[in-house]
């Protein structure tokens, strides 16, 4: 059975209650309950967490590269600073998407630019909840 990380920044344990007109108003823990039962359904095991601190994120990823087959990243605000994060990515064999539930695009103009979106395979933004599962989707039929 393949196994995938899905590994989430800082903040999003606040969706629900942080700017829904932009994030939604479902949690966290529903995205992820949701999300679980829909890779179960395609054999796919999935591994949750998410985090607050950089270093924390760092050390998810480099222990995900000895026993997942990929990672789905949404870096939150990281992903426009990280410098650390973004070598992370680029440093390990272990493939990357990184997903972002609104349009970085349609918001204020330093969100345009990931820093760590140039050392994933690949970045999908906008698309909301369905972002998971197209990151999914590409790694398991990619790599």
């Amino acid at each position: 059975m393949a196994r995938y990380l899905v590994l989430q920044g800082p903040n999003l344990n606040l969706l629900g209650q942080r700017e829904p007109q932009i994030y939604g108003e479902r949690t966290l823990s529903k995205l992820h309950d949701d999300l679980g039962q829909w890779a179960k359904a395609r054999g796919i095991e999935l591994e949750f967490l998410q985090s607050n601190r950089e270093g924390d994120l760092i050390d998810a990823l480099q222990a995900a590269a000895g026993r997942c087959q990929g990672a789905v990243l949404n870096p939150g605000g990281f992903g426009h600073t990280s410098v650390a994060l973004r070598d992370c990515i680029a440093g390990l064999s272990l493939p990357v998407v990184e997903v972002h539930l609104s349009n970085l695009h349609a918001r204020e103009s330093w969100r345009h630019r990931s820093l760590t979106g140039g050392a994933a395979k690949g970045v999908i933004c906008g698309l909301g909840e369905a972002g998971y599962r197209l990151a999914l989707l590409y790694l398991e039929r990619a790599f």
